[in-house]
């Protein structure tokens, strides 16, 4: 799952970069609603820049959260498919972009447009959807997780008898 997520990012992201041109320019594709529009985006999800050294910032640190998805893939049941698939998400996702920021230095490609209007939410691409998927499902299996170790692990409530209330 993370090859194909991060080959259908890098294919979608070719095509966005050569096809609808020129950059900016929406391209309808469900009315107003969804377009095509090409962007490059220098940050991170939303627009956020850190400045002329955001490009080496980001790669660090995507660099960093893929050791990190990593050691939490080693820890990973054997068998357990919905964590798998979600750290094969973020993972896919994550690698996708930090191409785009290693072969390109005016930004990542985005161009997914939705919205209505003027009303948009921020241009995106298919690796930015798998890792917003894929940690949402992570933190869930996550949180379930910690939910039945906390279950395992609490004290059994003892029953109090007549004689326990005696010795009292």
């Amino acid at each position: 799952m993370l090859c194909t997520i991060a080959a259908v990012d890098f294919g979608t992201k070719y095509l966005a970069a050569r096809r609808l041109l020129p950059q900016g320019l929406p391209h309808e594709v469900f009315g107003d609603w969804v377009r095509f529009t090409l962007v490059r985006n220098p940050g991170a999800a939303f627009g956020l820049h850190l400045g002329s050294q955001s490009r080496w910032i980001f790669m660090a640190l995507t660099i960093v959260a893929l050791v990190i998805l990593g050691f939490l893939y080693t820890s990973t049941r054997r068998g357990d498919a919905m964590r798998s698939m979600a750290l094969a998400m973020v993972c896919g996702g994550a690698i996708g972009n930090l191409i785009d920021r290693i072969t390109s230095r005016v930004g990542v490609v985005d161009f997914i447009d939705i919205g209505f209007g003027d009303s948009r939410w921020p241009t995106f691409n298919v690796a930015d959807m798998a890792v917003s998927i894929g940690a949402f499902v992570l933190a869930w299996v996550l949180w379930g997780e910690d939910a039945e170790t906390q279950a395992a692990g609490a004290p059994t409530p003892v029953p109090v008898s007549a004689d326990t209330r005696e010795l009292s």
